[in-house]
């Protein structure tokens, strides 16, 4: 039922799952991410997460309206899976992300592995290596794409919205999916931080380029 391969990428070994029950009953109308879910089983690009800069290190901030919600859902499920496997795992992240892949009716995908070239963000320079991530929690909420990222102290988080937004602009540009289809947040045992993707203000093209490749 649940689907797993280990991936050695650049930072730790990780475990990409899929339900694959849950996926087929919640993935209606997103063919494109049934698809690219399946496919990077077989044929993830490993040299690029070797060797290319990882979304999780660009510390900027993104402009446009974050709601925080306490108690949300995915806090809950947070809270639960901390307790539930406190004795199966040391760390917190895999406590989480396991507790909500097994128990949760809306988790169909842990350590999702992304990538995007520079050529699709920008086209008239294409030198620089593929820009890569692996999203903690992708959930199928209200017949929306939910990139959710686990921050153990989400509160103090400056930079998070950042990099859950370059995740769903890996995961439109793989897919096809429009980014209007996606919603991102991240969160912990406390608080939830959701927006949408499609309203970031952030410059496109060429600009949205040079703030992507700052300092690399």
């Amino acid at each position: 039922m649940i689907k797993e391969v280990h991936l050695d990428h650049k930072g730790g070994n990780y475990l990409y799952r899929i339900h694959e029950k849950k996926t087929k009953t919640l993935v209606n109308g997103f063919s494109g991410l049934t698809k690219y879910l399946d496919k990077v089983f077989n044929e993830c690009p490993d040299e690029y997460f070797n060797d290319g800069p990882r979304s999780s290190t660009f510390k900027y901030k993104i402009h446009t309206p974050i709601k925080e919600v306490v108690g949300h859902e995915v806090c809950t499920l947070a809270k639960m899976g901390l307790e539930h496997n406190k004795g199966r795992y040391k760390q917190n992240h895999p406590k989480v992300q396991m507790f909500m892949i097994e128990y949760d009716d809306k988790t169909i995908a842990i350590e999702v592995p992304l990538w995007i070239h520079q050529k699709e963000l920008e086209e008239d320079n294409q030198n620089k290596k593929p820009i890569t991530g692996h999203i903690d929690l992708l959930r199928i909420e209200d017949g929306k794409i939910w990139i959710w990222d686990y921050k153990p102290n989400a509160q103090r988080e400056k930079f998070a919205a950042a990099q859950v937004y370059l995740y769903a602009r890996m995961l439109s540009e793989r897919t096809k999916i429009p980014l209007k289809e996606f919603r991102c947040g991240y969160f912990d045992h406390l608080f939830a931080y959701l927006f949408e993707p499609e309203e970031v203000l952030l410059p496109k093209d060429r600009q949205l380029k040079e703030f992507l490749y700052k300092d690399l």
